[in-house]
């Protein structure tokens, strides 16, 4: 499996978070015919005999609807979305009730230019795909299959051909940190790309395999990333590192932007938005989490309303709620519109409402943001 950071809605509506989310990621299966190091999924070559067939996908689908205005943005994930029989189908379905749908999958030997023709065809709005090295031997090492970096260059550069947008997710961890500002410059001068997705490790799943960056490295990162982004000829943005807010609004501050002008930039587009607010995550056995990176089970679709567990679970509402936070974030200025890893701050202590180990930030040091 790629990285599981999908693609995003291209546009943000205004949204109250706590009763509808931006985005709804699908695992549609676990089958995949990669064996990434740091597959969130576990994947493994065929699918559960127990995942939602064709007709609970579609009850599951006009679940959806019940969200109303605004509607979330469908994210097809896996293991391999290609892999399911259904698949096109069920986007002709999601795509007929009124729903965004935007997908994610791997580089196996099914991600051909017909079937990024056919995906074209049947209205797929974007295409997610990973990009974890600046060659073929760093990508690789980390996919564990060969030629899964040249298979995702021809379907970058097929998707670009037909005005696909197209979002590259790049794994941040120790072992690609420094390869970062080469695969910046690859994704610069090889293809159109509508967005770069930086992923932050968290050691969850075969991520264990793999090293997470040290908190200070991570904020140099975070850093090296605001100063690219007004020359990059795409967005970037990071997931599962939502520090990166408070280093923009520093960066900002000291820059003399007022808050009128921050809500103009990209970065502000994120803001609040956190596993399980603004965020939720369905499993191929239909079951519900906050993200797919926090297993904390909610419900599932099979017999609860996701729209009831989004709004009112216990978790949920939990995670809704900046003020119930613990620790550093409880405290912490930035809170509401940073709110930290709720994932990684669960992998680390088990409390998904506890401090995110990765922000070093000492609470109180600056005037709250206001912006939000």
């Amino acid at each position: 499996m790629r990285s599981t950071n999908p693609v995003e809605s291209p546009a943000r509506t205004i949204h109250d978070f706590s009763r509808n989310p931006m985005l709804v990621y699908w695992e549609m299966t676990q089958a995949c015919g990669l064996a990434c190091k740091h597959c969130r999924a576990e994947a493994m070559p065929h699918p559960h005999p127990l995942e939602l067939n064709t007709s609970e996908s579609m009850a599951f689908l006009n679940q959806l609807l019940d969200f109303g205005d605004p509607l979330p943005h469908l994210i097809l994930t896996g293991g391999d979305p290609l892999s399911r029989a259904d698949l096109f189908p069920l986007i002709d379905y999601a795509c007929g009730l009124g729903l965004e749908v935007s997908i994610t999958p791997s580089a196996t030997p099914l991600l051909t230019n017909d079937a990024i023709t056919s995906l074209r065809q049947h209205g797929i709005q974007s295409l997610g795909l990973s990009l974890d090295g600046s060659t073929a031997e760093k990508h690789d090492a980390i996919r564990a299959v060969p030629g899964t970096f040249e298979r995702t260059m021809e379907a970058a550069r097929h998707a670009g051909r037909l005005g696909i947008p197209i979002q590259v997710n790049t794994l941040v961890a120790e072992e690609t940190a420094a390869d970062l500002p080469a695969i910046y410059h690859l994704l610069k001068n090889s293809f159109p790309v509508m967005r770069w997705s930086l992923f932050f490790l968290i050691s969850v799943g075969r991520g264990k395999a793999l090293n997470e960056v040290r908190p200070e490295v991570g904020e140099d990162i975070m850093r090296w990333v605001f100063d690219l982004v007004p020359r990059a000829p795409f967005a970037i943005k990071t997931t599962e590192a939502p520090s990166y807010r408070r280093i923009a609004i520093e960066k900002m501050r000291a820059c003399g932007t007022s808050s009128s002008q921050m809500k103009n930039t990209a970065v502000y587009k994120g803001f609040q938005i956190r596993d399980g607010h603004g965020i939720v995550f369905v499993s191929n056995l239909g079951d519900i989490y906050p993200s797919g990176f926090l297993p904390l089970r909610c419900g599932n679709v099979r017999k609860n309303s996701l729209v009831h567990v989004y709004r009112e679970s216990e978790i949920f509402r939990g995670l809704h709620s900046p003020d119930q936070f613990r620790g550093k974030c409880g405290e912490c200025e930035y809170g509401h519109v940073c709110g930290g890893s709720r994932a990684r701050a669960f992998a680390y202590t088990g409390d998904v409402l506890e401090t995110d180990p990765f922000c070093p930030y000492v609470p109180g040091k600056q005037a709250a943001a206001t912006m939000v």
